[in-house]
This record gives structure tokens, C-alpha cells and sequence, in this order.
């Protein structure tokens, strides 16, 4: 309750430090934009400006070409555009959210329980950190093949499920949940999967919204890999990858494209940005 009533500390600095201050980060963040602007503008070029020298950063005489393009090209494809939007959403949703069950579900007991072999077991996860996608994907190959996986959907989802900086991101957020909070739910009758869903998951929201952050745009991006060989199963961004592969004369469409898979991640970063910084500022246990 005394937390309520403190006065907020006052930043010991002048008005020039903090201009200064804000004049750099500005700059540096308008600078870590210019590779977005870049490829909004690149969008909305006539195929002249794409290949005009010097080239421009900015469009001059902007066109919707490129997407008139684009839909006429996917609207000729014998898959119809709607089955890759499913075929993504289906990758991108189910692995997106069954990671972040899988990995709170299993960072749970491993952060406020003490078991034989926890300890080892945590090891095992963290060490896994250090391995290469790269170096796993022979034997994640030989997996899916032994449990009949190949050209499903399936061979997609279920190793994205296992994604280890999710387990070790959860457990450390959990370690931080007061012990008393947990013990004082179990004298009030909560089980422990009321306790897990109602309180450690609400407490946790930073690390969660994190995993999402860091698991949807790897799952959108996904073509489908050496996994998946039927046209019918392939993602958006194997199919809108295809188009580009026409040439010079597709440069307007391959820039469209661009857009287009870059524009979703974004947008949910930019949605859950500000949650994920309201949510560390506010979570915990206040004084």
C-alpha cells in the first residue's frame, strides 16, 4: 500500500542532456527505419524507377502495378492463393500457439518444483541453445520420416514446438512468481492447473508475448523446407517466392512481395510491443 503514495524519482538532468538524449535515439531509430521505408517505397515503383541509376529512395510517380501484378499471376496459379493463406495460418497459428503452451506447461515444474533429475534436465535445454538449426536438420529429417510426417503439415509444427529459448525464457520468468502467492492459492483450494492458468500464466505475460514476437514471423517465413512436396500443402511465402523467380521483368512483383511478408510480422510486433513493455513495467508483486 505505501508503494501507492511514494512520489515518483525526478531525473537529475537538464533540458539540453535530455534533448540531446532524444535527438540521438531519434536519429538512431530513424536509421533503423530506413530499411522499412526503403522497401515501402521499392512497392510502389514503375519497373523505370526500380532500375533507374543513381537509384532512388523514394518513388516518385507511385503505381499499383506491382500488386495488379502480383494477384493476376496468383490468379492464374491452379492452387488457389486462398489454400496458401490457409495452408500459413494453419503452420503459423497452431505452432505459434502450441509452443507457448508446451513450453510454460513444461518450464513450470521446472522452476517452482525440485525433482530428481530437474536440474539435468534443464542442463539438456540450456545446451541445446548452442546447436545450429543447421545441425539438427538431419536428424529432425530422420524423425519425421520414422513417424510418417513427411509432406505434412505436421513436420512444420511439431519441431516448432520444441524451440528450447522458449522453455528457458518461461522458466526464468516463472522463478520470479513469489513462492507465497503460489502457497497462498493452494490454502484457497486451486489446483495446480488453476493455479498455473490463472496465476503463473497472467504473471508471465512478458515472456510469453515474447515467444510470440520471436515465433510467428519463423513460421510465417517457412516455405515448407525439404518436408513438404505437395503443391496443396505449400506455404505463402513458397508460393509468393515462386513468382519472383520470373526475372527482371518480375522486379516490381518481387517488391510487392516483399511487402506483403514483411508487413504481418511487423504489425504484430508493433501491436504487441507495447504490451510487452507495459506488462515488465506492471507485472510482479508490488510493496
Amino acid at each position: 500500500m505505501m508503494a501507492a503514495f511514494r512520489t515518483p524519482k525526478k531525473l537529475n538532468r537538464s533540458f539540453t542532456v535530455s534533448f540531446m538524449l532524444f535527438a540521438l535515439l531519434a536519429l538512431f531509430g530513424a536509421f533503423m527505419a530506413l530499411p522499412l521505408i526503403y522497401a515501402v517505397n521499392n512497392a510502389f515503383k514503375p519497373l523505370d524507377e526500380l532500375f533507374i541509376f543513381p537509384p532512388r529512395f523514394f518513388v516518385v510517380n507511385p503505381t499499383l502495378e506491382n500488386f495488379y501484378d502480383l494477384f493476376a499471376l496468383m490468379g492464374n496459379s491452379w492452387v488457389p492463393l486462398t489454400r496458401y493463406i490457409a495452408n500459413t495460418l494453419l503452420i503459423t497459428l497452431l505452432g505459434t500457439a502450441g509452443h507457448i503452451l508446451l513450453a510454460s506447461a513444461a518450464a513450470y515444474p521446472l522452476a517452482k518444483y525440485r525433482f530428481y533429475g530437474s536440474t539435468a534436465l534443464f542442463s539438456i535445454v540450456v545446451l541445446s541453445l548452442m546447436f545450429s538449426p543447421h545441425v539438427t536438420a538431419i536428424p529432425n529429417y530422420m524423425v519425421m520420416s520414422w513417424l510418417g510426417w513427411i509432406n505434412t503439415h505436421a513436420s512444420i509444427i511439431i519441431p516448432s514446438l520444441a524451440f528450447p529459448l522458449g522453455l528457458f525464457l518461461m522458466k526464468q520468468f516463472m522463478e520470479q512468481i513469489p513462492d507465497a502467492l503460489l502457497e497462498a492459492a493452494k490454502i484457497d483450494g486451486a489446483s495446480e492447473y488453476r493455479i498455473y492458468w490463472s496465476i503463473v500464466m497472467p504473471n508471465v505475460k512478458p515472456a510469453w508475448l515474447t515467444l510470440m514476437i520471436l515465433q510467428f514471423p519463423m513460421l510465417w517465413g517457412s516455405d515448407g523446407g525439404n518436408f513438404i512436396y505437395s503443391e496443396n500443402l505449400k506455404t505463402l511465402h513458397y508460393a509468393l517466392g515462386q513468382i519472383t523467380l520470373g526475372g527482371i521483368a518480375r522486379a516490381g512483383v518481387g517488391a510487392a512481395v516483399a511487402l506483403i511478408l514483411m508487413i504481418v510480422p511487423i504489425t504484430l510486433f508493433v501491436i504487441s510491443q507495447s504490451s510487452v513493455m507495459q506488462t515488465m513495467a506492471t507485472s510482479g508483486m508490488k510493496d
